[in-house]
């Protein structure tokens, strides 16, 4: 054989059809040394195996080498490199070796559980005997009875019919009709395989709940499929539809539809039917506009539309009032509808299209949206009614072409992520930009305290809004009459005395003079001047008319009767904006005040909302030194407590009376400790207490059983109690950073159900950070490994 390399071989170029005998005489050298002609990287050709068809002729005839400096213990042995690669050889398997795979263990198993998982198991055809097992096998038809009871379990009377079948991740490139046999089956996985398509038997499944056809090549579906009766659940993503079929609103039992990763063009008009479906996911197709009946899905809580080629979306898409996710990124929209209806929508994801403005209605129709992501887009400006999406968490803004910041941003108090990158701002300094969300936000504040001190001809010369605008919007209600639908529309007076009331027509209607020569409206213009006004309500910007905070401009005998009179129209006026206060709660069920530097909250308050059986109260960003006590009107009401950002330092007992509470926040006040009876609030499944002065977990904590997020960072914790964080038999999240805690015990590796634990920011020397940097299972492992034996 003869091997010729070319220069860049590694291996050189040499013959091996001749025979290696040196150089001959005294001047041969030994067929390892360099200077042997056969010598290379890999050693003397006569060291290779026994297959090579070289001979090398004994050298018995040559002069033995000088001794080398450094001594060789073993001979260099070259080794023939392995080229099999360039000539791979594939196995094709035999339906032997896959019905092998289908073990008597996994076999008794499946006929036990009613599950069988055939998944990664590199089957190229699903095993014969899978369609006959719920028959009753050879051995137990032939085995007497007391043979079976002997070995009861394996019975045929306690076989349990196969329900659960996945053979994904396979190299199935097609199903058999047998498959009609197992009409027991309720969940089908055939994802991960090669399926070009599907016998028209599987229509036979009637008990089929949940089937993923995903990572497939198929392009249609039999059309007898779109007639399972119980089907809720179909993924077809990753494969190669170019159209959904119109028959899939046959499917009328459909929850979940996820059709993403196809080359999918056109929605079919009756999907509309599907009056079921929570959740439809069509990301990555090539999707140019949605049929009208869309809306239709009355249910529908998820709508996934990104990477497509939508221009608009349907201006009644509102109709979707359930609708809460919507991500329409990388498409082509260009203006955003005004989603009247969709109050429930907590997520509206739409960065990297071409949109220009952010409408002012949006604003006022997505009451409880959280994440708001605009990156991307080709927006100007912002309008200050940004500051009505009052439960906004989360706004994106970055790479547009915004060039101010509306002030009216500084009150959303829940907002704590705040992205302007990329935008010219030139209002604000580069170095508060860069600090972050709270720096800019508290600029903003400071720039709206300071515009409303100073007179409306400044602010509107300033293009901020005026003292009137600036009060409602930071209220987060716009203050304008609409025709609410129980048609209590009532006449706003700038003041509610009966001088303004009896002569506002005809003596401030067309000036532009705010108030009277009242002593009332003297009092309250003093208040505005200087910053003490606020609103009762927090809604309709009306003068707080129970709450003076000093009377020292009218403390004279006059003054009482004027009193008594002000508390007469105070009850006149809050029989007026009652009707509208009870819409907004009626419709929203939630009793929202923040950044209005409330003490306290009156009792009234609490009634109106009790009747409106409102679930969520939030105070947050206030000045409370406790809970309210009218909160006792709604202990069997309310679910959401939110009473962050203010100065509580004690909570009252009362707080066992929550029966349905699943969720408080008291982070950032002046808490030392918790009351014992918080333990009993057995459905309470999240608990906020970061940044507090605690010193110590609170033990009524380790009582409740059913909290499964305990965040309490920013504290000074020194120690934990394993043993009561052991008894939290679901606490999933515990958040322990930046506290004191100066010794980690290793047996809190122990608890498995913590799925994520926060512990940087503490003064312990083990674990060390680069432990903790690779989170909570490196930490958990590196604990349990620690635990003393």
């Amino acid at each position: 054989m003869i091997y010729e390399g070319n220069g860049n071989d590694i291996l050189g170029t040499f013959n091996l059809s001749r025979e290696c005998n040196g150089f001959g005489g005294d001047d041969a050298l030994a067929p390892d040394s360099p200077g042997h002609p056969c010598f290379t990287h890999f050693g003397c050709p006569c060291d290779m195996n026994d297959n090579s068809p070289h001979e090398c002729m004994p050298h018995t005839h040559m002069k033995a080498p000088q001794a080398s400096r450094i001594p060789r213990t073993r001979p260099r042995v070259a080794t023939r490199p392995n080229l099999s690669f360039l000539n791979p050889v594939f196995h094709e398997r035999s339906q032997a070796e896959d019905d092998g795979v289908l073990s008597q263990q996994l076999w008794k198993l499946a006929r036990k559980t009613g599950t069988l998982n055939l998944s990664n198991k590199g089957l190229a055809r699903v095993p014969e005997r899978i369609y006959d097992i719920n028959e009753a096998d050879a051995d137990s038809q032939a085995a007497n009875l007391e043979q079976l009871s002997i070995k009861e379990e394996d019975a045929w009377w306690n076989q349990v019919p196969l329900n659960n079948l996945d053979l994904s991740s396979n190299a199935l490139t097609h199903i058999s009709p047998k498959i009609e046999n197992l009409q027991s089956l309720t969940v089908l996985i055939l994802h991960d395989n090669a399926l070009v398509t599907l016998p028209p038997e599987m229509a036979k499944l009637e008990k089929l709940v949940r089937l993923n056809l995903s990572h497939n090549k198929l392009s249609d579906l039999p059309r007898e499929l779109y007639s399972l009766p119980e089907l809720r659940h179909l993924n077809i993503s990753y494969n190669e539809f170019s159209e959904l079929d119109p028959d899939i609103s046959d499917l009328h039992m459909l929850e979940f539809l996820d059709a993403g990763h196809n080359n999918i063009q056109i929605i079919p008009g009756g999907i509309g039917f599907l009056v079921r479906l929570t959740a439809l996911l069509l990301p990555f197709n090539h999707i140019k506009e949605l049929p009208p009946d869309l809306v239709s899905m009355r249910s529908l809580q998820k709508l996934d539309l990104m990477q497509n080629d939508l221009i608009y979306l349907p201006d009644d898409i509102g109709l979707l009032r359930k609708l809460q996710c919507l991500y329409i990124q990388h498409n082509d929209i260009k203006m955003l509808p005004d989603f009247e209806g969709s109050e429930e929508l907590q997520e509206l994801h739409a960065s990297n299209n071409f949109i220009e403005s952010v409408p002012k209605a949006l604003c006022a129709n997505l009451p409880h949206l959280k994440i708001f992501d605009l990156r991307d887009n080709k927006i100007s400006i912002l309008p200050d009614e940004i500051c009505l999406l009052r439960n906004l968490h989360r706004l994106d803004v970055s790479n547009n072409s915004i060039n101010t910041l509306p002030v009216t941003l500084s009150a959303l108090a829940h907002l704590i992520s705040l992205q302007v990158d990329g935008n010219p701002i030139k209002t604000i300094r580069r170095d508060i930009l860069q600090c972050g969300t709270t720096r800019i936000l508290k600029t903003l504040q400071e720039r709206a305290q300071a515009k409303a001190r100073e007179g409306g001809a400044d602010n509107a010369t300033a293009g901020a809004p005026g003292p009137d605008e600036a009060l409602r919007l930071r209220g987060g209600q716009a203050n304008e009459a609409r025709n609410y639908p129980d048609n209590h529309r009532q006449q706003h007076y700038p003041c509610q005395c009966v001088q303004c009331r009896s002569h506002y027509q005809q003596q401030f209607q067309s000036s532009q003079q705010r108030f009277c020569n009242c002593p009332q409206c003297m009092y309250r213009q003093q208040q505005e001047a200087s910053g003490y006004y606020r609103t009762v309500t927090n809604q309709y910007a009306q003068p707080d008319l129970a709450h003076y905070r000093t009377y020292n401009a009218y403390q004279n005998s006059s003054f009482a009767s004027y009193q008594q009179q002000e508390t007469d129209e105070q009850t006149d006026a809050s029989l007026e904006v009652h009707p509208r206060w009870v819409y907004k709660l009626r419709q929203s069920r939630t009793l929202a005040v923040n950044l209005e530097e409330l003490t306290d909250v009156p009792e009234s308050v609490f009634q109106m909302a009790r009747e409106e059986n409102v679930h969520v109260v939030d105070f947050a960003r206030n000045q409370l030194g406790t809970l309210p006590a009218g909160l006792q009107h709604l202990c069997h009401l309310v679910t959401e407590l939110v009473l962050g950002h203010n100065l509580i330092s004690h909570i009252p007992p009362f707080i066992s009376q929550f029966t349905r509470i699943t969720f408080i926040d008291l982070s950032n006040n002046l808490l030392k400790d918790l009351p014992s009876e918080i333990g009993v609030l057995n459905t309470l499944r999240e608990l906020n207490i970061a940044n507090n002065r605690l010193e110590f977990l609170p033990n009524g904590l380790y009582e409740l059983q059913s909290l499964e997020v305990l965040i309490a960072s920013d504290n000074h914790i020194k120690a934990l109690n394993v043993s009561g964080l052991g008894a939290m038999r679901r606490l999933a999240t515990l958040d322990l950073r930046n506290n004191d805690i100066d010794f980690v015990p290793p047996i809190l590796g122990n608890l498995t159900n913590i799925t994520r634990l926060e512990l940087v920011g503490n003064p312990f020397r083990q674990p060390r950070h680069q432990i903790l940097a690779k989170g909570t299972e490196a930490i958990m492992s590196y604990l349990r490994d620690r635990i003393p034996i």
